[in-house]
């Protein structure tokens, strides 16, 4: 049964990687940023030499685990060789091989722990996401000189801190929760920079109704950002002033719904706003501040 279980396990490790190998075939198309592969640099660095699946290869006395992970760091090495000599094409399909290569060590070194690779890989992509996400709302800060956008910057920043430090500690699932936490945070923050001559508000929406769908993410990334970060946050005097913004938001929401099933897109597009509004005044409430 155990060995039935580890099977599964690979063939979905398996696929996974086919569709990764896929998506970075893809995006070949664009050049690389630099800044971006630097910090994939350090953070496959990271994986290779400090973590939980690297301690997991050495433990396992196999011998063939070893070879991968000695492969993934001559990898490693020859990217951070392409990253200085300017080939960040080069450097972003050998970081990509030094992954792949060391994902097949830690499956050769304990086959029914793959899960634990594989979340390692998507606490890492979370983690680039989110410091995409983090300059992006630095910049527009700057531009629309939001003088308390430093708030969010500082809280994203502790969060992807406190990630970090619960991940050489090897403990993924507090990683995660930490990480997940400061995605939501700055996408809410990036989407509630509008009104007047926004950065948001510059993009050309062909239709109402693609401007609708863009609102009801924008909603549920502000709705998923109360449940996560609220449960914690909350007490006390705000607990009435975010169950009143929270009740507010959800029949704004249904309204917009019924508006939208009538094809009446701009007037549901308008209501989704206030609707997110009332979320961002709940967000505040709980000592968590983002523009809007």
């Amino acid at each position: 049964m155990k060995h039935l279980h580890a099977s599964r396990i690979l063939r979905a490790a398996v696929s996974a990687a086919c569709l990764c190998m896929a998506a970075a075939t893809a995006q070949t198309r664009v050049p690389p940023d630099r800044d971006q592969l630097e910090r994939k640099l350090t953070s496959t660095s990271t994986l290779i030499e400090q973590s939980t699946a690297a301690r997991q290869i050495e433990a396992s006395g196999s011998t063939e685990a070893a070879q991968r992970r000695t492969k993934a760091r001559e990898l490693h090495s020859k990217a951070g060789e392409a990253l200085r000599a300017g080939d960040l094409e080069g450097s972003s399909k050998l970081l990509d091989e030094s992954s792949r290569a060391f994902i097949e060590a830690v499956r050769l070194s304990r086959p029914d722990q793959i899960a634990d690779a594989k979340q390692r890989t998507d606490y890492q992509a979370r983690v680039e996401s989110t410091r995409a996400l983090l300059d992006a709302q630095k910049r527009i800060a700057a531009e629309k000189k939001d003088a308390r956008a430093g708030e969010t910057t500082r809280q994203v920043e502790g969060l992807i801190a406190e990630a970090e430090r619960h991940a050489q500690g090897g403990r993924l699932p507090e990683a995660k929760r930490a990480i997940d936490q400061a995605y939501l945070t700055v996408k809410a923050a990036i989407g509630s920079m509008r009104g007047g001559e926004t950065v948001v508000r510059s993009l050309n929406f062909a239709t109402p109704l693609e401007e609708y769908h863009y609102e009801i993410d924008r909603n549920d990334t502000h709705r998923m950002l109360v449940d996560m970060l609220l449960k914690e946050k909350r007490g006390g005097s705000t607990d009435a002033m975010v169950d009143q913004a929270v009740a507010a938001s959800t029949q704004l929401r249904a309204r917009a719904e019924a508006e939208a099933g009538r094809k009446d897109h701009p007037a549901a597009i308008k209501t989704l706003e206030e609707s997110t509004r009332e979320l961002v005044k709940a967000i505040r409430a709980a000592g968590v501040y983002i523009p809007g």
